[in-house]
């Protein structure tokens, strides 16, 4: 059998797409991207024209976890150190009242594997070290003595279901798992809750394409507001089974009923109220497989009752062709987000640093968490960054915050930003679910 012959045998049979995710990129296409990130970055990216292959570019990094003293880089004129180590995946954070951060430890439920894409998918979630089985927690993190070292950690909550998105409000801890939104009695102080969860309402589960359900209360109180990815990348299920996803949901605590507050999101993660105008940001990952430059995520503000384009369309009314049948009723209406992050980057975490303790040129603007790329060649994200506002809108080039998640050869990965919180002291924390640590950055004085 000639070479040629024995390839196409590969990709009829679809080993080529498992020789692909698990690293034989020897016979994989050679797409790569046109332009720089920084291109794809900003109000107005730059939007090449779809580059679809026969098979999706896959360009991994190998995890390898930091050794000894081995930390991320951190900014001229900040500084970074662990504040917890050797924890088990954590993805999420939350910042109690009385200084206390909790941790999701946590990773996705699984899903029922029908298909040769989703098995391609499983293996790619194994080798970047999203593979294992979700903790099913959330662990307590206390600074007694306040020198920015956790000395006191216990498991605050367990039994849950893959949860991500926490929230207090009031004496109710809402917490937010892969499949419904839960709430436990929370007094201040306490190092554990024995109690049973309530069900508050049911999220969209089965599977989960994109499992992570973030939660922001209403400054008021009234209100939790709920992200909800996609099934799949573009509708590759069909639209039957992403009703209810995509998008941000409203959840009023007093009636307990859930509306869509803004659609056509794909898979908004962080969620922030912007303290100079008091709009709701938040952060979306894009759509992959067209190419290394397409598309850019995205932070931007959301509009109640906007639709963004998912599926049909991205980044306002570019028509995604691959989705059929088209719906060219609603790109029409489709609004552009505020801000490209630039493609593939996945980006995921979001806080807004106006209560930051960090140096003044750190504290009007916005930190976001990149967690990192495989659909991407050469590879993009894997960074914390900083995008500063003005007048409550981005006014500038983002600026690296943390960088040296990834190694100077592109090929292996010490750790992945998720998410991010300010501790009781303005430092910023940055879970990195990769490096199993949560580290805490400062002013380099401090």
């Amino acid at each position: 059998m000639t070479r040629s012959r024995f390839r196409l045998l590969l990709a009829g049979t679809g080993v080529l797409a498992l020789l692909a995710a698990t690293g034989y990129r020897a016979i994989v296409s050679p797409e790569e991207a046109r332009q720089t990130v920084e291109a794809g970055t900003g109000p107005n990216p730059v939007l090449l024209p779809p580059n679809k292959t026969f098979m999706p570019t896959v360009n991994i990094a190998t995890p390898i976890g930091w050794q000894g003293t081995q930390a991320p880089v951190a900014a001229s004129g900040l500084a970074v150190h662990p504040f917890a180590t050797g924890l088990d995946h954590p993805r999420w954070l939350y910042k109690l009242p009385n200084g206390d951060i909790l941790v999701a430890e946590s990773n996705s439920p699984g899903t029922d594997i029908r298909t040769l894409k989703n098995r391609i998918a499983g293996l790619i979630m194994g080798k970047v070290g999203a593979g294992e089985k979700s903790p099913d927690r959330i662990i307590l993190l206390r600074d007694t003595d306040g020198d920015g070292v956790a000395d006191q950690r216990s498991v605050f909550l367990d039994h849950l279901y893959s949860p991500f998105g926490m929230a207090l409000v009031g004496d109710t801890l809402y917490v937010a798992n892969a499949n419904a939104l839960v709430r436990f009695p929370y007094h201040e102080g306490e190092t554990h809750i024995d109690a049973p969860g309530e069900k508050a309402v049911d999220l969209p589960a089965g599977y989960n394409h994109h499992w992570t359900k973030n939660i922001l209360a209403s400054p008021d109180g009234s209100t939790l507001y709920v992200t909800i990815g996609s099934n799949s990348n573009v509708a590759d299920n069909g639209m039957e089974v992403e009703e209810g996803r995509a998008r941000i949901d409203r959840f009023d605590i007093a009636s307990g009923k859930l509306t869509p507050f803004a659609t056509g999101l794909r898979n908004p993660n962080g969620l922030g109220w912007e303290p100079a105008t008091g709009a709701l940001w938040t952060v979306v990952n894009e759509r992959d497989e067209i190419g290394s430059d397409l598309v850019p995520d995205y932070i931007t503000s959301v509009k109640q009752g906007a639709f963004y384009g998912w599926p049909y369309s991205y980044y306002g009314q570019h028509v995604d062709v691959r989705v059929q049948p088209q719906r060219p009723d609603l790109v029409a209406s489709a609004i552009a987000p505020d801000y490209a992050l630039g493609p593939h980057t996945a980006s995921l975490g979001l806080a807004f640093s106006h209560d930051s303790s960090l140096p003044e040129a750190w504290r009007d603007g916005l930190f976001v968490a990149q967690h990192g790329s495989w659909n991407r060649k050469p590879k993009s994200g894997y960074r914390v960054i900083y995008i500063p506002f003005t007048d409550g809108h981005p006014a500038g080039p983002p600026r690296e915050v943390l960088t040296g998640f990834l190694t100077a050869d592109q090929e292996h990965v010490h750790g992945r930003p998720v998410g991010l919180a300010l501790d009781k002291s303005g430092a910023l924390l940055v879970a990195d679910d990769v490096g199993n640590t949560v580290w805490r950055v400062t002013g380099a004085a401090q």
